[in-house]
């Protein structure tokens, strides 16, 4: 029998137990291998315990995945593929009364995403229409403000009208991005267009009336607006100077815009509605109005003016503070005092003089707000400043508390002091002389908006007071301060007004008021020439008729 062992000189490892304790001089180095420990069941238990926790943890997100945000997770992926884009709404349009298109809108190569805001070219038209503001992009592309915003004008004002709602589009894509295909997830809602009440011819022409005039004269601005006495409809409102809506809306001639925002005369600013001016003698028709409700006086009883009126000084006996009037006028009585504007005749009905009885302060406040004056014009476009008539409660607290007198009640009962209002006031009370009455909220829409006039009805005692008023300003033009405006195609009422400005009195504002056809009333105006050399002779007068004068020539039938 062979021996297992004989087989070779070799030893296997697994056929000995070497025990190092029994070898002397025992070298772990000089052995080529080793039997390992088995590994122990903790080893394994604590190893697989930490395989099935990371097991749990991928089953517990898988899970979530799945089921709780599965919804949530297949829209990202939907959209990782679907791209959604807004589809920018067409601004309204904006027509005249005669459905001319003043702002409208049109293609820009250069804007492929919304249309381009185009407007009528022509002056006159640019304060009262505005600009916008288009939609703006960040750098990555993002529209961060998708809507047109009004920046002034009917633009501004009626801007949630005209704006309409933005629709939206979902285009599909491949994984190249390339497009499959569009679907309309809600169409763009186009914004209303507006109709003005404004004619644009004469828009354009009473600018160009009270530019002329205002260059050759000297004067710093302007502004004008036509009323019909019945409707509340504005058919001509202008500021002068303006600026341009084309360059403002596009925004990219730099200088210009620099121009505009540098002008000292404030091209922005629309006189109309939100110039402050001291209207001077045109307030003068309403106070004898008020004077004869209040039977202070009759229209036939007259008052002299000597060129000046001289009240005692309660200071300084032995002197008189005086109040001048313009020139001497003689003896006058109500309508002729309207017709040659006497200072003089106002200051005594206004502030009483010896056994004449004044309004007082109180009547001539109440009076002025009655016609609109003092106070903002609610629900319109022309609403505006409020505008100031003076008060002993307004001089206290704008002169350290420093008292009334009479002379404040004279130069108030003038439209002098700190009186002041605004053009869409001044037509206001003009056309509420001309219609016996009746307060009319002016509107820039035509048959306004859908909307009933709104009204106010001034309780007037006698109309026939009213009438008297008229009569005073008729005479104006026949034979007194107006005779620029007793033209052959028309008869007009009317009433001029200068005001001096500063304690030097070095510059004038130059107003007139008016109505027409005298006998059947149908349109007010007013015009103002802002801060012009008082030494002047050509003023609001001049640019009233220069404009009457196209009208007659071309466009007659705003006569009858």
């Amino acid at each position: 029998m062979i021996s297992r062992y004989s087989r070779g000189n070799e030893i296997e490892p697994d056929e000995i137990f070497l025990d190092s304790s029994n070898l002397p001089d025992f070298d772990t180095n000089q052995f080529e291998g080793r039997i390992e420990k088995p590994i122990s069941r903790r080893t394994l238990k604590i190893t697989g315990f930490f395989f099935i926790l990371i097991a749990l943890v991928f089953l517990f997100k898988l899970t979530a995945l799945q089921i709780a945000d599965g919804e949530k997770y297949r829209e990202i992926s939907e959209n990782n593929r679907l791209h959604h884009s807004l589809i920018f709404s067409e601004r309204g349009a904006i027509l005249d009364r005669n459905d001319m298109l003043l702002a409208w809108n049109t293609v820009d190569p250069d804007r492929t995403d919304f249309s381009f805001r185009a407007y009528k070219t022509e002056q006159g038209l640019h304060s009262l229409l505005g600009f916008i503001k288009y939609p703006k992009k960040d750098k990555y592309g993002f529209y961060y403000n998708t809507e047109y915003i009004g920046g002034g004008g009917v633009e501004e004002y009626f801007n949630d009208l005209m704006t309409g709602e933005n629709g939206l589009k979902i285009t599909e894509t491949d994984a190249l991005g390339k497009s499959i295909s569009e679907s309309m997830v809600r169409p763009a809602k186009k914004g209303e267009n507006l109709n003005l009440s404004i004619d644009a011819r004469l828009q354009e022409q009473l600018y160009t009336s009270i530019k002329n005039i205002a260059q050759q004269s000297g004067f710093n601005g302007g502004a004008g607006i036509m009323m019909d006495i019945a409707s509340g409809e504005v058919l001509a409102s202008v500021s002068y100077p303006e600026y341009n809506s084309a360059v403002m809306t596009d925004g990219k001639d730099s200088e210009a815009i620099k121009r505009f925002l540098t002008d000292e005369r404030n091209p922005f600013l629309d006189r109309v509605t939100d110039g402050l001016y001291t209207p001077g003698s045109i307030v003068k028709p309403m106070f004898a109005f008020a004077a004869l409700e209040e039977e202070i006086i009759t229209p036939e009883k007259q008052i002299e003016s000597t060129g000046s009126l001289k009240i005692p000084n309660p200071y300084r006996p032995g002197e008189f503070t005086v109040f001048n009037d313009w020139k001497a006028h003689g003896y006058t009585d109500m309508r002729e005092a309207i017709a040659v504007s006497s200072d003089v005749y106002f200051y005594q009905i206004g502030g009483g003089f010896m056994s004449q009885k004044g309004l007082g302060i109180e009547n001539i406040d109440r009076y002025a707000q009655m016609f609109g004056l003092g106070r903002a014009i609610e629900n319109s476009y022309f609403g505006g400043k409020k505008g100031v008539i003076p008060t002993p409660e307004w001089k206290a607290a704008n002169f350290n508390g420093d008292i009334w007198r009479v002379g404040d009640t004279y130069n108030t009962s003038i439209g002098q002091y700190g009186f002041q209002i605004t053009p869409a006031q001044a037509v206001r009370m003009t056309a509420a002389i001309a219609n016996n009455g009746t307060l009319l909220t002016p509107t820039i829409l035509k048959n306004n908006g859908g909307d009933s006039v709104i009204k106010e009805q001034i309780a007037v005692k006698d109309t026939k007071h009213l009438q008297v008023a008229r009569e005073g300003m008729r005479l104006a033009v026949t034979n007194g301060t107006l005779g620029a405006l007793n033209t052959p195609y028309v008869e007009i009422a009317a009433k001029s007004g200068t005001a001096q400005l500063g304690t030097l009195k070095r510059y004038i504002n130059s107003w007139v008021v008016g109505f027409y056809p005298y006998d059947k009333p149908k349109y007010a105006f007013a015009v103002l020439l802002e801060k012009g050399p008082a030494t002047t002779l050509i003023g609001a007068t001049a640019a009233m008729r220069t404009f009457m004068d196209w009208v007659a020539i071309y466009i007659p039938e705003y006569l009858n």
